[in-house]
Formats: C-alpha cells, structure tokens, sequence
C-alpha cells in the first residue's frame, strides 16, 4: 500500500531535491573527519546541496548536479562514499522523481532521472495535481487598490495612469493566483457600476465589484470620522508646532490657529506605529490632517471587511512608489480607528513612456489598434466580424498584461509607444507570442480529432497502455521537466510571501513569475513544435509515439489554460 501512495503522489521539484540532500549528507559519521567538531559551522545548507538543471545543453547529460564544491565540503577529497552513493541512486519517497543513475565528474555529481518512468506517472496518471497549488491554504485577503479610490471623484480611464494601471492588474492578478490557493480574496473599493473605469476595466477582462450608482457609503464615513475624532491619537491644542506627516516644519504663524477654528482634525501617525511596534513605516509620517477622501478611504476598507468571518485579515495595499507615502497614512489613520488587520504594503515601481505620455485609455486605444493592424497584415481580408473582434480584444489585453507584469514589481517598466510595430503577431514578444502558441496546441488537437473522424488516426487510449519510452526527444523532457512539474510549487508562492514575518511594511511576491513562465515555455514549444511532426504518417507502427506526444501536448494545453487563468486571459482556439 505504501508503494502505491508513493507512486500516486504528484512528482515534486522540491521535496525531491530535499530526500536528495538528505541522502547526501546522512548521518553525520559519512561527512569527513576534519569536519567534526565543529557544529554545523561549514557544512552547507541541504537545500544547497542539490541544483536542479533547467538549460537544454544540461539536460543532455544529468537533471540534477550536486557541485564539487559541495561534495568537497561534505566529503574527504570530494569523495562519495560507495554506502552514500548507494543511499542516493536508490532513493524513492512520496512525491520524489525516480532516479535512474548517476556518478561523480568534474563538475560534481550528476543525477539523471528515469525519464520514462516520470512522463509515465505524469501524463497517464492524470495531470490535476500539477495545474493547482500543492496545499489549499485558508483565510482572507483584502487587495486594496489606492489608484480606484475617489479624490474625491471616481477616476476615470482618462484620469488614471500608466503607473496606476499596472497596480490595477496586479490586483487583479494577484486576486486570481490567491483564489488559487484557496484563500478569501475581497477587493477594494467598490465602484459604481455606471462608472467609466468599470467598463475600462471590463474591457482588460476585469471583473470589479460594484455598487448601484445611487448607493453611498456616508453613515459609515461619519462613524469613521467620530471614532478618530475621539481617538487617543489626535492632535491636541497642547501639542501644537508638532510636524507636519510631510516632515514639512512647523506651520507658518495663525495657520494652527485657523486650523483650529475650522474644526482640523489631525492624527499623529508616528505614535500609532511606534506604540504597536509596527515595522518599516516612514519615520517621518508625523500627524496628518484628516481629509475627507481619506475618510472615503477608510470608510470603503471598513466595507470590505464588514462581512469577513474571522477577525483577522490580511490587508495588501498595491500602490505606486509616487503613493507610497500617502498609504502609509491611510493604513496608519485606519490603525488608529480601530482596525486591527495586518496590513502590508506592495509597491510598484513607475512606468516610463520616453518622449510621449499616454493615459491608461489612450494606451489601451493605441495597443488595440496596432493589434488590429498587425492581424489584418497577417490574416488579411479574413480579419472581421464578432469573432476577430473578441480575439483582439484578448491579444490587446494580453499585449497590456504581459508589458506591465512581466517585470519585478519594485523595478520601473519603460514602454516604446512611439516605435512603429511595437506589437507584432511574430517573435516571442510577450502576450501575443503566448496567446498564439496556446492557438497552436488547440489547432493541433482540432487536426488530430478530423483525423480520427476521417480513420487515420485511433483514438487516444488509457495511458496505461502506451509505452512512454517513445517520448526521446529533448525538448520533450525539458517541457515536462521544466514547465508541467514545477508548476503547482510556482503557485504558491504568493501565498507563501504572505508568511513571511519581519518584514516590515512591505512585502514583494513574484508577481512577474507567471507571465516570465508562459513566455518562456512558449519559447521551448514553439522551438519543439517547429522541429517535430507529431502527427506523423498513419502508420501502425508510429502510432505509439504519436500518442504519447499527444499526451504531453494535452497536458501542455491545460498548463497553458490554468496558467492563463491566473492572467484572467481566456485561451484563444484559433487564430
């Protein structure tokens, strides 16, 4: 029974380098004699100790190297014992790759998998696990998006910028990887439904929560204001000539005076964050005038948790560096009404446009039209009615998806707008190159059912029934190794950011990793796919090979679709 758990468990990156490091290092009398004594100062971290290789030229020769400086480290000259080595070749557990062999070279040793083994309990065993998150996780998360939020008008599409859209898709796609997970995800704020930015956002495949036009949220404001009005953080006469949240100096001569007799509400931020030990806020926050869109503000992040189950949630401001400062105050003046939810702030870096500044619209407009452009060069007269209409609208929402994502979102992002072709249904140029291999595999599969139907082709058996030692060719392997295995450990990584304490303030996911991963796998099919002919001659004696290729091009498909999903980008089917 064990056996069979061992082999039904999904195949895993990261818990096979650690039985592999385990079996490396072993007890501590297999490590050289000089070492002894010294505690684990000069031995290597086990997660160290293992690589596992990703580039084509790698893959040739071995799938996971432990460098020569390591095994300098752990053994005498370098030397693996014969009982270790044994130890590693036959190593086994749940979730851990098959190895097929091994031995020591210059550059360490090298490990190769049983290859045939591992397409075998992937692909026939069912590829579900390996398209989700390896754990469910459990809790809420509100996204708070600053940019939305009214000052003291609804933004609209010619309102906002490029720097604040890319914080609107980072919501968006952070809401979808999290959902993943499992986890809660609200959003904030919510917007009126007959709103400008709705529709804008609608037309990138943004689904935001919305209210009735007619709908306010002021009794919840007033309620806001008269808790900070009675909160031990304001502002009192006796603590005039303080600075200003601005850092800004004492205030001019009356102007504290004036303040005072028009009601000023100030709130003194520094003594929220230094009273309950919060980390990595700006020391120079001060007090702050209450205004009222700030009120608005917190009135929508008190909404959006109003209904939340549990106490605790965990808050995730995504601002722009521009308002980073801004929402601090916001999180701080929340604080001090009460709000007890962690909260952590994400910060994105500007977007640079050089020698020409767009709004979020008229990029939008200007991505759209190139898009169209570029298909009606290609495809000609065949560019037109409904189903080219949706097909641009979703290559131009993954053309302005995979520009604003694909990069760390700390580091600033520079936009060619001016150059003529900047988007072009060639060349693995983001978005569009991602969409169109994900059409490939659907075209593929739309010629092998008309196949099947004409009696070429069989039909695709049970896996069990195939012989995936056909499955030789190295890009084969690399898309399987590279892509559909380490895929579900890539999901959850947003979620295990969120973990991370001591961080301060700020906390950065990998938001860039989904969109670096499409690509790059497009990239590798796109090479593999232009190399090989998978539907082959209708030859008895070729059709075991075809169908395994088929097997791993499905799986490919699906990766593509729950990849995508992440995107909130529906797969195009044809192109």
């Amino acid at each position: 029974m064990e056996e069979l758990i061992e082999e039904l468990s999904p195949l895993r990156i990261t818990p096979t380098v650690r039985a592999l490091s385990s079996a490396l290092r072993g007890k501590r009398e297999n490590v050289q004699d000089s070492r002894r004594g010294e505690g684990d100062r000069g031995f290597p971290e086990p997660e160290k100790l293992w690589f596992k290789e990703s580039s084509a030229k790698n893959l040739r020769n071995r799938d996971f190297l432990s460098p020569s400086t390591m095994l300098n480290t752990l053994f005498a000259d370098g030397q693996v014992p014969p009982t270790v080595m044994s130890r590693v070749l036959s190593l086994r557990g749940s979730g851990v790759l098959p190895v097929a062999g091994g031995e020591v070279m210059g550059e360490g040793l090298r490990l190769r998998v049983d290859r045939a083994a591992t397409f075998r309990a992937v692909l026939a065993g069912g590829t579900t696990d390996y398209l989700k998150p390896s754990g469910q996780r459990e809790g809420y998360v509100l996204l708070n998006c600053p940019a939305l939020h009214p000052r003291p008008n609804t933004p609209t599409s010619d309102t906002l910028n490029l720097g604040q859209l890319r914080t609107v898709l980072l919501v968006d796609h952070m809401g979808a990887l999290l959902r993943r997970q499992g986890f809660e995800v609200l959003f904030c704020p919510t917007l009126p439904e007959d709103s400008d930015v709705v529709s804008f956002l609608r037309a990138l495949g943004i689904d935001w929560p919305t209210a009735p036009a007619e709908w306010s949220n002021e009794e919840r404001e007033e309620k806001l204001l008269k808790v900070l009005e009675n909160s031990p953080y304001r502002e009192r006469e006796t603590e005039r000539g303080r600075r200003t949240s601005g850092g800004g100096g004492r205030k001019a001569e009356g102007e504290e005076e004036k303040e005072e007799r028009e009601g000023v509400l100030r709130i003194n931020l520094k003594q929220v964050f230094q009273e309950k030990g919060l980390l990595g806020y700006d020391p120079t926050l001060g007090s702050c005038t209450v205004h009222r869109d700030s009120v608005s503000h917190l009135a929508q992040l008190d909404l959006a948790t109003a209904d939340c189950t549990v106490a605790m949630v965990t808050t995730i401001h995504v601002t722009s560096c521009q308002d980073e400062f801004r929402q601090q105050q916001i999180a701080m003046l929340w604080r001090a009404s009460g709000a007890t939810h962690t909260q952590r702030h994400l910060v994105c870096g500007p977007v640079k446009t050089p020698g020409c500044h767009l709004t979020a619209a008229q990029y939008l407009q200007l991505r759209e039209s190139q898009m169209k452009e570029a298909s009606e060069m290609k495809y000609g007269d065949k560019v037109k009615g409904q189903t080219w209409d949706d097909i641009i609208k979703v290559m131009t929402s993954a053309t302005v998806r995979f520009e604003l994502l694909s990069t760390v979102h700390t580091s600033p992002v520079t936009l060619d707008l001016q150059r003529e072709g900047s988007v072009s249904t060639k060349g693995p140029r983001g978005g569009v190159f991602v969409m169109y291999n994900c059409a490939r595999l659907h075209t593929l599969f739309d010629s092998y059912e008309s196949g099947v139907e004409r009696g070429l082709y069989p039909e695709i058996p049970e896996g069990s029934k195939l012989d995936f030692s056909a499955l030789k060719e190295e890009g084969e392997w690399l898309l399987l190794f590279n892509y559909l295995i380490p895929f579900s450990e890539l999901l959850n990584q947003s979620g295990e950011a969120l973990d991370c304490e001591g961080g301060g303030a700020r906390v950065n996911i990998k938001t860039e990793q989904i969109c670096k991963f499409l690509v790059s796998l497009s990239k590798d099919f796109s090479s593999y796919y232009n190399r090989v002919h998978v539907l082959g001659e209708p030859l008895p004696h070729l059709f075991n090979q075809m169908l395994c290729r088929l097997y791993l091009l499905r799986a490919l498909r699906e990766l593509y679709h729950s990849a995508l999903e992440t995107l909130n980008l529906p797969p195009i089917r044809q192109l």
